[in-house]
């Protein structure tokens, strides 16, 4: 009997402590522009003429262009399950826009997506953010010459976003990752043109 009641208070306490595992938090990144790098500018979207629109079910419900082939020449991962009816919370945080005004200040970016939404990114930010009853925390600051943008929802789940320059300026690529721990949910490029 003693046994028992051990291994049950055990296996109790296991519960209790995994019940109460504290959630996963973001890194702050830095709320200075090392680089230098400026974002800034009016960029069109360049639609690869290929690609067939709509041709995957997620990139659709969450109105992105079909994934341009990453950086490093690899085809991104695609998405396995629908963002908005079934996937992570943090997929309403993608915004999308054929045309972007992006403006930089000393202290953030500002985003207007095809003069609808505008979204405000300070650097070094760590907050929480909300849209509707979704919440998640939020940072935002420099890697290197790349500006990244991490949301995490309550599951831990987190929207990667990075906005960065092509070697020649007139190029903005936006990689646009969705991560539960190391697995890759969802992953796409999108390239603008400098207009």
């Amino acid at each position: 009997m003693t046994k028992l009641k051990l291994t049950l208070t055990a296996v109790l306490l296991g519960l209790l402590l995994t019940g109460c595992a504290a959630k996963p938090q973001l890194s702050a990144r830095s709320a200075g522009n090392p680089a230098g790098i400026d974002i800034s500018g009016r960029w069109v979207l360049r639609l690869e003429p290929d690609a067939p629109v709509g041709a995957n079910p997620a990139e659709e419900m969450m109105r992105l262009p079909p994934a341009t082939p990453r950086r490093n020449g690899q085809e991104p991962v695609r998405a396995r399950r629908s963002v908005r009816s079934k996937g992570p919370d943090v997929g309403i945080f993608i915004e999308h826009g054929n045309l972007l005004q992006i403006k930089q200040t000393e202290y953030g970016v500002f985003v207007s997506f095809d003069r609808a939404v505008v979204e405000e990114f300070t650097f070094g930010e760590n907050r929480e953010v909300s849209l509707g009853p979704i919440e998640a925390q939020r940072v935002s600051g420099w890697e290197g010459r790349e500006f990244v943008v991490e949301t995490m929802d309550r599951h831990g789940v987190t929207l990667v976003e990075t906005w960065g320059l092509a070697s020649d300026g007139s190029q903005l690529v936006r990689d646009i990752d969705i991560v539960d721990g190391d697995k890759s949910l969802f992953a796409t490029q999108q390239v603008f043109d400098r207009s």
